[in-house]
């Protein structure tokens, strides 16, 4: 009994661990957009994601790498970190494909980045998608947050950014 007791302590203080992280991930996200210390230092609070982890995980560290494209000196590694974060998002959107955080960060860093790259072919099925399902996030933070990026998103027209409002 106690083993089992244990176990599932382990796992409780894991998962509210897990959703701290999150919590944290979700403000400052945001702000890394702009900001190479934030970008950096999320870069290390995800260091242990791999492709096991929860995929609303694995989408952040992929859109983290590719800021730090945008941040890097060298073309090489531009290149290299922008390769891993698209390559990371689209792991993600495929392991849950309905879930609406991984599609604003996938869109997210679709609208952010430069169009000779070629990563924008999601822009208005990601936009369609959380226009359908905004009403349906219980998360009040993740609503806030997604509400925030429509707002500001020259994606979504004003008529439909007055939805959000």
């Amino acid at each position: 009994m106690k083993k089992k007791l244990s176990i599932f302590i382990a796992l409780l203080v894991s998962v509210l661990a897990s959703s701290q992280d999150l919590k944290d991930i979700r403000e400052q996200y945001p702000k890394a957009v702009e900001n190479a210390e934030i970008t950096t230092k999320l870069d290390g609070e995800l260091a242990r994601i791999d492709s096991s982890s929860k995929p609303v995980l694995l989408v952040y560290k992929g859109a983290v790498s590719t800021l730090k494209a945008k941040f890097a000196k060298a073309r090489s590694d531009k290149k290299e970190f922008f390769k891993e974060g698209v390559f990371l998002i689209e792991s993600a959107v495929k392991d849950e494909p309905s879930n609406i955080e991984i599609r604003y960060i996938r869109m997210s860093v679709q609208e952010n980045s430069p169009r000779f790259l070629g990563y924008h072919n999601n822009i208005e099925e990601d936009k369609e998608f959380i226009l359908k399902n905004y009403a349906n996030v219980s998360s009040k933070e993740l609503k806030d947050t997604i509400k925030d990026f429509v707002l500001k998103s020259e994606n979504f027209d004003e008529s439909e950014k007055k939805l959000f409002q």
